[in-house]
């Protein structure tokens, strides 16, 4: 005879599979060496990181981007200063890993989360193309959703310090990321390459 535990174990959400991650997306854990790390963040912090602005509000992280950077207030792509060589390096990881050509990836932000920062849902404005993320110091989770059938389908990802993400395809056009509160201090390095026309 079943139990009244057998029951309970057996229900649906106990069977129910975790949600595939999108289409599009890889991840890959440890791209950068541990030894490399603290030195990496010791040139990040020395970045004129600013805090985020968004239309008169302003967000608990601390931005800078190089080779172009997007004006939300004019909601057009300007240019912003070159990409140091310090990251120039880190971009031919990025590549690597994305299977890019590295000059493709030619807007890099860096984004600085203090213990409770995060980022609301949001895709990456359509200007850009590819998107590659370097996680630094603390761990975050990535959640997505999309709508689907008067639902939210969801999926997340636990990304680990030194490791590297990739949003193409479905993951970058139809899926909405984004990260709640970090515990501790985190950076992020994303690199992007530009759509064409």
């Amino acid at each position: 005879m079943t139990s009244q535990l057998d029951l309970f174990d057996r229900s649906t959400a106990a069977r129910q599979p975790a949600p595939a991650l999108p289409d599009g997306f890889r991840y890959q854990p440890e791209l950068i060496e541990a030894g490399d790390e603290g030195a990496l963040v010791a040139r990040l912090r020395a970045l004129p990181l600013r805090e985020f602005e968004f239309h008169g509000y302003t967000g608990k992280r601390r931005v800078v981007s190089f080779g172009w950077r997007y004006d939300f207030a004019g909601a057009q792509l300007r240019q912003a200063e070159p990409i140091p060589a310090f990251l120039l390096e880190l971009r031919e990881l990025a590549a690597g890993f994305a299977a890019l050509h590295p000059a493709a990836l030619q807007q890099v932000l860096v984004t600085e989360y203090g213990p409770g920062a995060g980022i609301g849902w949001h895709r990456d404005k359509a200007v850009f193309g590819e998107v590659v993320g370097i996680s630094l110091l603390a761990p975050c989770v990535f959640r997505f959703r999309r709508a689907a059938d008067q639902r939210w389908e969801r999926a997340k990802q636990r990304i680990a310090p030194r490791s590297a993400y990739l949003l193409r395809g479905p993951a970058r056009s139809e899926w909405e990321h984004s990260i709640p509160p970090v515990e501790a201090l985190r950076y992020s390095v994303t690199f992007r390459s530009l759509r064409e026309g």
